[in-house]
């Protein structure tokens, strides 16, 4: 299935109508001071930042309103105060010309007892604004798209929990969006169904066709699924960053093996004014500073007869990420 193409003879649905919108210009998501409560509790508090990534990962404990962010952004609750962009659309004075730009797939299961999946997915087509025939043809796409074609008829009270959750991912591409929400997609999943899930949802994403939202408590699936994270805690955003770019800050540190005289090279490596530890007698760590570069490592070790059998650095990972953010609580947009 493309994403929000139309064929010659299918009418234009309003949710592929703005190919040309100035609001293409706009962050995928843009937060302004975005504050939830229930009651006298706050649940979201003053969010602010744009997003522009492809694919954003939601991430945070329980509890640290990851979802609530979902819903608000869809319409569901009310901001206590600010607001928030969907490519330039106020979500509180704009929400149903919103409804035709996002996709939703939500974490537990939201269908209509004994009725088939084209059907369920056809009426979430006609929700989002498709025309009835559209939504249709759409809703026949859709379920062929995610592996559900030869099971479109049937009843989905009779579907296995991995075809659930291929027919909330159908319905929430159906029309076409150009923003999908997507709540814990491989939940329950066992490990052929989840690399399934994963693999439709980077296609959607290197389709170039729609950003993605993903919020996921395994952060294995938002590593292999997403570009930038936004991590949540008490409401509040502790860290939003480039993945990579979050990786490659570390560049400057080098773990090395090497076979030699390892003390010989650590006192040179020191004199160019680099930190550098012995973990043993055939490794050591070192933090380049200012200007130096690998290149100046290979050439001191030229210069004494060193061999560096193995250079890495250190990266951090996701979860490194993740967990310096419950630590400290800093950071943001």
């Amino acid at each position: 299935m493309a994403i929000a193409e139309t064929t010659p003879d299918q009418p234009t649905p309003r949710a592929t109508a703005r190919v040309h919108d100035p609001s293409n210009f706009a962050p995928v998501i843009d937060l302004n001071a975005l504050s939830v409560s229930f009651g006298k509790r706050p649940i979201l508090q003053s969010l602010q930042g744009e997003l522009r990534g492809r694919a954003i990962g939601l991430l945070g404990p329980n509890g640290a309103g990851k979802t609530t962010l979902i819903h608000t952004l869809l319409g569901f609750h009310s901001p206590s105060s600010g607001t928030a962009h969907i490519f330039g659309q106020d979500i509180t004075t704009d929400a149903k010309s919103i409804r035709s730009l996002v996709g939703y797939m939500p974490e537990r299961d939201s269908y209509i007892e004994k009725m088939s999946a084209v059907r369920f997915v056809r009426l979430m087509g006609e929700l989002s604004g498709l025309p009835s025939e559209a939504a249709l043809e759409r809703a026949h796409e859709a379920l062929f798209y995610v592996g559900l074609g030869e099971a479109r008829y049937r009843s989905l009270d009779t579907y296995s929990l991995g075809m659930k959750q291929l027919a909330k991912l159908a319905q929430a591409l159906v029309h076409g969006p150009r923003l999908i929400f997507l709540d814990e997609p491989t939940n329950g999943l066992d490990p052929p169904a989840r690399a399934r899930m994963i693999r439709l949802v980077r296609e959607i994403r290197d389709s170039g066709k729609a950003n993605i939202v993903l919020s996921s408590h395994l952060l294995r699936d938002v590593e292999e699924c997403c570009e930038e994270i936004l991590i949540l805690k008490d409401g509040r955003i502790t860290v939003y960053c480039n993945l990579e770019e979050e990786r490659k800050a570390n560049r400057k540190f080098l773990l090395l093996e090497t076979r030699g005289d390892l003390e010989k090279f650590g006192e040179a490596i020191g004199a160019l004014g680099c930190e550098y530890a012995l973990t043993g007698t055939a490794r050591i760590k070192v933090v380049l500073q200012g200007d130096i570069e690998v290149r100046d490592i290979y050439r001191i070790a030229s210069q004494q007869n060193l061999q560096i059998r193995r250079l890495s650095y250190k990266r951090d990972s996701l979860e490194d990420i993740f967990l310096k953010a419950m630590e400290t609580g800093n950071g943001g947009l």
